[in-house]
């Protein structure tokens, strides 16, 4: 028998009026698994966030937590998440240690257990040593998210949802939550949400691009290369013309397209390139190059791409499919 997932969502949809918001989301998210929810402003992250905390209805559709339906029974699944929003709001003058305590006795831990369930989740967020007794309203903006995270742990949830959990840091802030995000893979699922792609590339094993409020992609970053940037690219500094380049490279039987070029002052070009093939493409390349007489080959390095690019071919892809198949009835989408 198949574990059951943390997070099952069938042909979500939510409408405010004549706005569709989300319109028939399905995805998956298994035990353990750290997913990024990626999309631009107003495609129905938050939305759908809100729908599997059971903060808001959905018009139509389903969705589990840990085996539980959202819509039957909101107040269980609320046990099972812990939700931090986006600016999560925190009381200023409050310290730490009695926030927590607060926040542990509203979602129902025994007085028993109250110490060391807040004690663990401090410690987990390395807030035990350095600010238990601050006052939040003197925190930093990372160690305020510290806290957020931690009050989001409070409750023994199975599943963690973190709503831009970087925004606003500084680099060193966000090596910090990044180290405690890895920390919680395997022992918690996490759905982090976020712009800061670079981050979610990091920290994530799967991630679920949404866009106009309906899932255009879900897999891996090396599984979404391969569908949305097939082929191998390449960078390159050469002395000579963008088509010499070309000529060199199909006359060794190469398929090229040049995605990039960029002369510089001392007239080399600076060029990206797309090249079909299998194997070391690199070697066959600067051979081919080295053979012709139009081109000097100055460097060549392989170019993988990242996470952001793969995010706006998707979404370039899903606006130009939208656009296809709206022509007949344009379909209008609610801010997130």
């Amino acid at each position: 028998m198949e574990p059951i997932p943390s997070i099952r969502v069938e042909n979500l949809t939510r409408q405010f009026g004549g706005l569709t918001a989300i319109q028939n989301v399905s995805f998956t998210v298994n035990r353990g698994e750290i997913v990024g929810f990626l999309g631009p402003n107003g495609a129905g992250k938050s939305t759908t966030m809100r729908i599997l905390s059971g903060i808001m209805p959905a018009t139509s559709g389903s969705a589990w937590v840990s085996g539980v339906a959202v819509a039957q029974d909101p107040q269980l699944v609320k046990q099972r998440i812990g939700y931090m929003p986006e600016n999560n709001p925190l009381p200023d003058d409050m310290r730490v240690i009695e926030y927590l305590r607060f926040r542990a006795r509203l979602k129902g831990v025994s007085g028993r257990k109250l110490r060391d369930t807040v004690q663990e989740v401090m410690e987990t967020c390395d807030l035990a040593r350095t600010a238990r007794r601050k006052i939040i309203g003197t925190l930093s903006k990372g160690f305020r998210q510290r806290v957020g995270i931690a009050d989001a742990l409070l409750g023994n949830p199975e599943v963690i949802i973190m709503d831009e959990p970087t925004i606003g840091l500084d680099p060193h802030q966000i090596q910090g939550i990044r180290k405690l995000i890895n920390n919680l893979r395997g022992r918690l699922t996490v759905v982090l949400s976020s712009h800061i792609l670079p981050e979610i590339e990091r920290s994530c094993d799967r991630v679920i691009i949404i866009n106009r409020g309906r899932i255009v992609a879900s897999g891996t970053s090396d599984s979404l290369r391969q569908e949305f940037l097939p082929g191998n690219r390449f960078e390159l500094q050469v002395a000579g013309s963008e088509r010499s380049v070309t000529e060199a490279l199909k006359a060794k039987g190469f398929e090229v397209e040049i995605l990039q070029s960029e002369t510089r002052e001392d007239n080399i070009l600076n060029l990206t390139v797309r090249v079909e093939g299998s194997g070391e493409l690199g070697p066959q390349l600067i051979a081919a190059l080295n053979d012709s007489a139009n081109c000097t080959l100055r460097s060549l390095a392989p170019r993988v791409p990242n996470l952001e690019e793969i995010f706006l071919a998707a979404t370039k892809r899903s606006w130009e499919e939208t656009i296809d198949s709206s022509k007949a009835k344009p379909i209008a989408i609610a801010q997130s």
